[in-house]
């Protein structure tokens, strides 16, 4: 990349909402230091037990709600003050990439922004996806509506302060004009895990090597891991459900003896899990969704919900096949149709690698590059 404005090397940031848990979007984020690896990252919350350990060699500048231990343990409690600690963030930057899920698109700072957006502010515009109910039923519903209109303002006024946006999807794309009327361009992220690291054996799973259905996600209301545990209920089948979440305690004390739930995995135990599934379960809602990918990249296929970002990612008949709606139903419907399913592994592989990281890092930096020339212009 050329010099900046004073002749040497360019200087590129990263920001990100919180880095307190294991998700894609942190993934995404490790991917761009990466991409970038002089950056430093800023962020409101960093919890180095609760994300991922690459991130304790990185330089990270954290906001003051940093000092609290409870607010990095449980990064929700914070929505009301995250606009302020968010402004408390100025980045002193050529250009800071701005990875955003509602916050980091708002950090002030000297140079050019580029927002990545993994999706608008969901407690904005899906809370009922985002809490899993109505938001007038619950005291915590009614008080996300009472905060909506002040966090609404200042939600688009970030948004403008963005020179470029990218999104990770064309459902994305989709929300991200309606929200804030920006015609955004699709970059695709890359799948997180190597398959061909180091693999180790899960101990709690150990006698289940021979096969079972995976689900990996975190356990939140939106994200439907109780329907996919209830459809398993009295199948002839098993589902791991790889997952940390609220739902964690509910969610163990409620399942069938096919069904089990290990959390704190690190890529060596991801590597094990997925190598020894028969297939991924995906029945969320997701903005992109990285599981497909990474199922896919051991040659595994999907069975997902026909909704969001995994129309993007799922190629039916090729790495996986859809179900209409995220019910026990249709998930207990889509594992009977796919028992004698017969899926070519390469060709799933073969349809990972169009979302590598290598293609994500030559228009990640593009972008990069555009914006940077056209400040010197």
């Amino acid at each position: 990349m050329r010099g900046g404005s004073g002749g040497g090397r360019p200087r590129v940031a990263i920001a990100h909402d919180y880095l307190t848990q294991r998700g894609g979007a942190e993934r995404v984020v490790l991917s761009m230091l990466r991409a970038f690896p002089d950056a430093t990252i800023h962020t409101t919350l960093y919890d180095p037990e609760g994300t991922f350990p690459e991130f304790r060699d990185a330089r990270i500048v954290t906001s003051p709600l940093n000092r609290s231990t409870r607010l990095r343990h449980d990064h929700r409690l914070a929505l009301p003050l995250l606009p302020w600690a968010v402004s408390r963030l100025p980045v002193d930057a050529d250009l800071v990439i701005a990875s955003s899920s509602g916050w980091a698109h708002g950090v002030p700072t000297s140079g050019k922004k580029l927002v990545y957006c993994h999706a608008p502010a969901r407690w904005l515009y899906q809370a009922d996806a985002y809490l899993g109910h109505p938001p007038r039923s619950s005291v915590t519903g009614r008080a996300l509506l009472a905060l909506s209109p002040p966090l609404l303002r200042w939600d688009r006024r970030a948004a403008a302060t963005a020179d470029r946006y990218l999104v990770n999807s064309t459902v994305v794309r989709d929300r991200v004009k309606e929200a804030y009327g920006i015609d955004a361009e699709v970059l695709p992220p890359p799948f997180g895990i190597d398959p061909h690291g180091p693999s180790e054996v899960v101990g709690e799973l150990a006698d289940w090597a021979d096969g079972y259905h995976l689900l990996v996600s975190r356990l939140l209301p939106y994200k439907k891991v109780a329907e996919a545990v209830r459809a398993f209920d009295g199948l002839d089948e098993r589902l791991v459900v790889v997952g940390h979440g609220p739902l964690e305690a509910e969610l163990r004390a409620t399942a069938p003896p096919n069904v089990r739930i290990v959390s704190g995995l690190v890529d060596a135990h991801l590597r094990w899990v997925y190598s020894h599934s028969t297939a991924l379960i995906a029945p969320s809602l997701e903005d992109f969704g990285l599981t497909p990918l990474e199922a896919g990249a051991f040659g595994r296929p999907t069975l997902a919900l026909h909704a969001g970002g995994y129309l993007d990612t799922v190629a039916p008949g090729v790495s996986g096949a859809f179900f209409a709606t995220p019910t026990a139903n249709d998930v207990r419907a889509a594992v009977a149709a796919n028992r004698n399913a017969e899926w070519d592994a390469e060709a799933i592989r073969s349809h990972v690698d169009s979302f590598s990281e290598p293609h994500f890092h030559r228009r990640l930096v593009a972008a990069v590059e555009t914006l940077l020339t056209d400040d010197r212009a």
